[in-house]
């Protein structure tokens, strides 16, 4: 069955209609298609799935709302055929869409280039300027391509691209410029671009807006725009940056999202001439390229690409897995001395996403050898669970940095984004 516009009347609503107004968050994946749909007031998930294996035999879509969670296995050839499931799930078991004042669709934009700098109204010059940076981004940006594109068909309400790199378009020259020739630079948009820009740009800003830290600064006479901010976005992907008051200074990810961080399945930074290395002995461009994005990382150390999968093996005293999670620390602990020198100073060190949020060892192994900056962990704050933005330091006080776990929530950024640039 085919599901359109009309069949579900999604209109959007004024700005001032006193209804709740909601906002479709799509990010579109090779194979799969994520999804929440949020009240950007509230910051409440009315709904949440996501649609995997697209294109295979067969898929797997889950859909949750009202507490009721669904698993369904079932043949999803493409992005069109996925996005008419999850219209039709949402008739099954609610929200009902065509009561849930959508008020826009918004689209996480891996890679916006130095074209896209911020949230930006989708229309047909746009979405080919989406698709003319895939060269940038091939991994990402043809499927945000299609998963807008099929969107727009099927819901006819306005769409809005937010970019993951838009929030590091405003990096110092001196953090984006790699020193490459700058003519071969220029043809070929080289810089450092960033990723994981709107998780940082949220976290960020959730810091400062906090108690604690507003405490901090009062007691040492400074205002919001001095504080010195490292955030460590750890999840399957990851990646840092430094932040004073509300701007980018530097961040890990560059041109692509390799650069940086040893992630799940990516490497990190590593020397160019490996690459060279690689392919003089035998191996070709696609296969190095699949080697660094998909074979390295923990999983190339360790066999398990999943950090929980990980400290499992350290457990057992696996000599690969300890070695892969101190190769995980040590370019941790690299990065935040590397980015309190580049601001002069750290204020608070925050940990989010999957990793982040969620494991106490990693956190405290980060911090441990970090003393010299001021940094401390108290154990029992730290080992506490919670999904509220708290303070882990021990001995917080006037002249101390903070250490702090604030959780993300890309999806609600992006919501309140798009709604705001649809209602100005």
């Amino acid at each position: 069955m085919t599901l359109t516009p009309a069949d579900h009347s999604l209109r959007s609503r004024s700005a001032g209609d006193p209804e709740t107004r909601t906002v479709l968050v799509l990010n579109s994946g090779s194979s799969s298609l994520k999804y929440q749909l949020v009240d950007p007031a509230s910051g409440e998930a009315l709904a949440a799935g996501i649609v995997e294996r697209i294109g295979e035999t067969t898929g797997t879509v889950k859909h949750e709302a009202k507490g009721e969670k669904l698993v369904r296995d079932l043949p999803v050839p493409d992005h069109g055929e996925a996005l008419r499931i999850v219209i039709g799930l949402f008739d099954e078991v609610g929200p009902s869409l065509a009561e849930a004042g959508i008020a826009a669709v918004g689209h996480r934009v891996v890679h916006g280039g130095e074209v896209f700098s911020t949230p930006t109204l989708i229309d047909d010059d746009v979405v080919a300027g989406v698709r003319d940076l895939i060269p940038l981004a091939p991994l990402h940006n043809p499927a945000n391509v299609t998963g807008i594109e099929v969107a727009r068909e099927l819901l006819d309400v306005p769409h809005v691209a937010v970019f993951d790199t838009a929030f590091f378009t405003t990096l110092p020259q001196a953090a984006s410029t790699y020193a490459l020739d700058r003519k071969v630079a220029g043809e070929h948009g080289v810089r450092r671009y960033g990723f994981h820009g709107t998780s940082h740009q949220f976290v960020s800003s959730a810091v400062t807006a906090h108690s604690a830290v507003a405490e901090k600064l009062a007691a040492e006479g400074r205002g919001p725009e001095t504080l010195r901010q490292v955030v460590l976005h750890l999840g399957n992907g990851a990646s840092a940056s430094a932040v004073l008051g509300d701007r980018p200074v530097d961040t890990s990810m560059g041109l692509t999202p390799l650069e940086g961080l040893v992630m799940g399945t990516r490497s990190g930074d590593l020397d160019a001439g490996i690459v060279f290395h690689l392919m003089r002995g035998g191996m070709s461009g696609e296969e190095v390229d699949t080697l660094l994005n998909k074979r390295s990382g923990i999983l190339g150390l360790s066999g398990v690409g999943d950090m929980r999968e990980l400290q499992k093996l350290v457990a057992t005293g696996d000599a690969d897995g300890r070695l892969a999670l101190d190769v995980y620390l040590h370019r941790l602990r690299k990065y935040v001395g590397a980015y309190a020198a580049v601001l002069g100073g750290i204020d608070v060190l925050t940990f989010t996403a999957g990793v982040g949020e969620n494991d106490h060892r990693i956190r405290s192994g980060v911090v441990h050898g970090l003393e010299f900056l001021g940094l401390t962990i108290d154990p029992a704050a730290n080992e506490a669970r919670s999904d509220d933005a708290r303070v882990i330091s021990a001995r917080p006080g006037a002249g101390k940095p903070l250490v702090m776990v604030v959780p993300t929530n890309e999806e609600l950024a992006i919501a309140r984004q798009a709604v705001a640039l649809v209602e100005a």
